[in-house]
């Protein structure tokens, strides 16, 4: 995309459209980061300063630190903070190069003995952390972790020596996967959205996708809630719905829901803009600048699925 030097300028969308009241609650609250992102995705801004402002989150060991995903505070990398920075470049087209082999070099470093990530590394100890995220000295390996990463090399096309073990571990906890919860569905489908092996991946998706179902992970019906229990762990109210799994339609969880289904999941999801022009994080909050700093990404995020399930978003 083009570079004009200038900043872009506001959109001259509907005052009433979703995308206006959203590019009002990203001036007002979002970090450089995320004013960069929207700027890039949504009023035709550049990728170059999309770049420069993920710079800042940036360590000297390869990995990204500083709160990029808001819920670990403190400068240490850490693969959640990495893996944040890597949907960062893929979503701008720059997945590659010597960064992203720096950042598989830290990858490397960090990861546990069958060549997978931990959630957490124990470097992240006295640091501010959400109590909900378990910091130990011998953290296990996370599919959780590890899937979006794998995931996001594969579709660009990355080789690296550590993808080969990590994929490894991908297909290991994904087709033995019994119970799980909903952010570890979602990274497996992360994983398997962009795994080279494409008949495996279908297999395995609708195997996954009938534990969706028989499991209730997904709130097919958003009028009753109270029908579809929320994971051990979570937040009261912490629902997950399919348009949290089938991002887009080409995400092979899109089988997994009917037209109707995923219909119903797009409105409610519209329906839940804010009057301050935000979307809501439904996950627990207990601390205010990280609930502040999430919900722009939550905007952006809840913008780009929409679009991309075909809604006008103005």
């Amino acid at each position: 995309m083009a570079e004009t030097g200038a900043p872009p300028a506001p959109s001259t969308s509907p005052a009433r459209s979703p995308l206006f009241r959203a590019e009002h609650f990203v001036w007002l609250t979002a970090r450089v980061l995320e004013q960069r992102l929207f700027a890039y995705h949504f009023l035709n801004g550049g990728a170059d300063p999309v770049e420069t402002a993920l710079d800042a989150y940036r360590s000297q060991d390869g990995g990204y630190g500083h709160a990029l995903e808001p819920d670990l505070r403190g400068p240490v990398s850490q693969p959640l903070h990495t893996a944040r920075a890597l949907r960062v470049l893929d979503s701008i087209g720059r997945c590659g190069g010597q960064r992203v082999e720096r950042v598989c070099r830290y990858l490397t470093s960090v990861s546990t003995a069958d060549g997978a990530l931990p959630a957490v590394h124990p470097g992240q100890r006295g640091y501010p952390a959400a109590p909900f995220v378990p910091i130990v000295d011998d953290p296990p390996s996370e599919l959780l972790a590890t899937g979006p990463v794998v995931g996001l090399l594969h579709r660009n096309e990355v080789w690296h020596a550590w993808l080969f073990r990590a994929t490894d571990f991908c297909w290991q906890t994904v087709e033995t996967m019994e119970r799980s919860h909903p952010y570890e569905i979602q990274a497996a489908v992360a994983f398997l959205d962009a795994a080279p092996d494409r008949a495996r991946a279908e297999a395995a998706a609708d195997r996954l996708g009938r534990l969706v179902r028989d499991h209730r992970l997904a709130a097919l019906d958003p009028e009753h809630l109270d029908a579809y229990p929320v994971a051990p762990g979570y937040a009261p109210g912490e629902h997950h719905f399919p348009h949290d799994y089938a991002r887009t339609p080409r995400s092979l969880a899109r089988a997994w829901f009917t037209d109707d289904e995923m219909a119903r999941s797009l409105d409610h999801l519209a329906a839940e803009q804010q009057e301050d022009g935000g979307w809501p994080v439904r996950r627990r909050q207990w601390a205010p600048a990280p609930a502040l700093e999430a919900r722009p990404m939550v905007t952006i995020d809840a913008l780009h699925t929409l679009r991309a399930h075909g809604r006008s978003i103005g």
